[in-house]
C-alpha cells in the first residue's frame, strides 16, 4: 500500500511539472493590421502590445502594418508562400467573404460565448451576420463599428426655412421632405445644395446610401449573392435623384469623388456631405465656419439604413495549435477585456460592438465623437461581403455618370447589375 500511494505521489509530480511546462511554453505570434485609425500607428499599438505581454508573459507579439494600396498584394503573397501571419485586423469583406471563403482561416466559434453574442447583439445583430458565413461559421471577432451619415449646413437650412423638414431630435427625414428642403434651398438663391460625386470610388457608400434609402431599396438579396438595385425600388430612387437634379434641386458631377466634396462642403460651396462621419468632422473640423449637422439619409419609410463599417480580428489557420491559442488569447484580451477592451476601441476613433463597453468618448479628447453614436442603432445590412465588390464598387460610380448624363434609369441599372454580378 505504501509503494502505491509513493508511485500515485511520484506520478501526480510528474504530471504537476509536465502542466507548468506546458502553462510555462514559450511561443511568438504576427499580427497584421490594416490602417484602422490609431491600430494603423506603432505608438498606438505598442501600448497595446505591452498591456498583453504583461497579462501573458510567454506570448511575445511582433506587428506589422498594411496600407490600402498594397495591403491585400501582400496577403494574397503570404498565402500563396505560406507565410502567413498569425493575427490579422480588417473588416468582414476580407476575413469573411474572402479568406474565410477559401478556407483559409480559423473557426473562431469558441470566442462566439453566449455572453459575447448578446453584448454585441444589443448593439447590432448586422455585426454579428457580417462576421460568419452564409454556413454559420465566425471567421471574424469584431471590436469596432461605425455608420456613415450625411450632413448638412445647419446655417443655411435655418435662413432658407428648410429646418422644419427635418427630425431634429432623431436626425432623420422623409423622402417627400428631403425634396422640400431641397427646394427650400434653391429658392433662398443657393446654387449647390448637395453634391451627387461620381468620379470614382471614394466615397461611394453615401451615394449608394443615398439612393437606396428614398424608396427602402436593399442593395442585395439577403443571403449577399447577388446586386438587387434593378428593384423596383432601386430604380425608383434612382429615378428621384435624376429628376431633381434635373429640376436644379441637386446637383451631380462626374468629375469629384468624396474627398472633393467634403471640401466644398467644408468650404461653404455646397450646404450637404454625402460622406460624412466622426472621422471627417474631426478633420474638417478647424475649416468649418458654419454649423455643420450630421444626419441619417432621407427615406420614405422612416426607418433610415446607414452603410457603416465593421473591424475586427481573424485567424489564419497555419496549423500550429500552440500559436493559434495565443493568437485567441490575444484577440480575447484586446476585444473582450473589461480595462483594455474600451481602450482598444478608443484607438481606433470607431464605436463598440459591446453594449456592455458604454459611452468611451466623453470626457476625452475626442468627446465630439459622441455625437455619432446616436447613429449606431441605425447600421443596414453589411452588404459588403457580396461577391465582386471591387468590380461593383467601379460599376457604381460609372452607373450614376451615365444616368445623370441623361441615361435611361432603367436600362442604365440593368447594364449595372449585369456588369456586377457574379457569373
Amino acid at each position: 500500500m505504501k509503494k502505491l500511494v509513493a508511485l500515485i505521489l511520484v506520478a501526480a509530480m510528474f504530471l504537476s511539472l509536465a502542466g507548468l511546462a506546458i502553462a510555462e511554453e514559450k511561443t511568438s505570434i504576427v499580427v497584421w493590421t490594416y490602417p484602422i485609425g490609431g491600430w494603423g500607428k506603432a505608438e498606438t499599438v505598442d501600448t497595446i502590445v505591452a498591456a498583453f505581454t504583461e497579462k501573458y508573459p510567454n506570448i511575445s507579439v511582433q506587428v506589422e502594418y498594411l496600407d490600402y494600396a498594397g495591403g491585400d498584394d501582400k496577403v494574397t503573397g503570404a498565402i500563396e508562400s505560406n507565410s502567413t501571419p498569425d493575427v490579422i485586423m480588417e473588416g468582414p469583406e476580407r476575413l469573411v467573404s474572402n479568406w474565410g471563403l477559401k478556407g483559409k482561416m480559423v473557426d473562431l466559434a469558441d470566442l462566439w460565448t453566449e455572453e459575447a453574442l448578446a453584448d454585441i447583439s444589443a448593439v447590432s445583430e448586422a455585426v454579428v451576420a457580417a462576421c460568419k458565413s452564409p454556413e454559420g461559421v465566425y471567421y471574424e471577432y469584431p471590436l469596432c463599428m461605425t455608420t456613415h451619415t450625411m450632413a448638412i449646413n445647419y446655417d443655411v437650412f435655418e435662413k432658407a426655412g428648410a429646418l422644419q423638414y427635418i427630425d431634429q431630435e432623431n436626425r432623420t427625414w422623409t423622402t417627400e421632405n428631403f425634396e422640400k428642403a431641397m427646394q427650400a434651398l434653391k429658392d433662398s438663391g443657393i446654387e449647390h445644395t448637395g453634391i451627387v460625386y461620381c468620379g470614382g470610388q471614394g466615397g461611394d457608400q453615401g451615394t449608394r446610401a443615398l439612393a437606396m434609402n428614398l424608396y427602402s431599396a436593399q442593395f442585395t438579396d439577403a443571403a449577399h449573392t447577388q446586386y438587387t438595385m434593378n428593384s423596383e425600388a432601386g430604380v425608383k430612387g434612382l429615378q428621384k435623384l435624376q429628376d431633381m437634379v434635373n429640376a436644379g434641386l441637386l446637383t451631380a458631377d462626374p468629375g469629384i469623388a468624396a474627398a472633393d466634396e467634403l471640401q466644398l462642403f467644408a468650404n461653404g460651396t455646397a450646404q450637404m456631405s454625402f460622406a460624412w462621419n466622426a472621422a471627417n468632422a474631426t478633420n474638417y473640423a478647424s475649416q468649418v465656419t458654419f454649423t455643420p449637422l450630421a444626419m441619417t439619409f432621407p427615406t420614405d419609410d422612416g426607418k433610415p439604413e446607414l452603410a457603416g463599417g465593421i473591424w475586427g480580428f481573424g485567424i489564419f489557420n497555419n496549423g500550429d495549435a500552440t500559436k493559434i491559442a495565443a493568437a485567441k488569447d490575444f484577440i480575447r484580451f484586446v476585444s473582450d477585456d473589461a480595462v483594455q477592451g474600451p481602450k482598444s476601441v478608443y484607438a481606433t476613433g470607431f464605436f463598440p460592438v459591446r453594449a456592455s463597453f458604454g459611452d468611451i468618448y466623453t470626457g476625452t479628447e475626442k468627446e465630439s465623437f459622441k455625437e455619432f453614436s446616436m447613429f449606431m442603432p441605425y447600421l443596414g445590412d453589411y452588404y459588403n461581403v457580396t461577391p465582386n465588390w471591387p468590380v461593383q464598387r467601379t460599376e457604381w460610380w460609372n452607373l450614376l455618370q451615365r444616368i445623370f448624363a441623361g441615361g435611361d434609369v432603367a436600362a442604365e441599372v440593368e447594364v449595372y447589375v449585369s456588369n456586377a454580378n457574379p457569373k
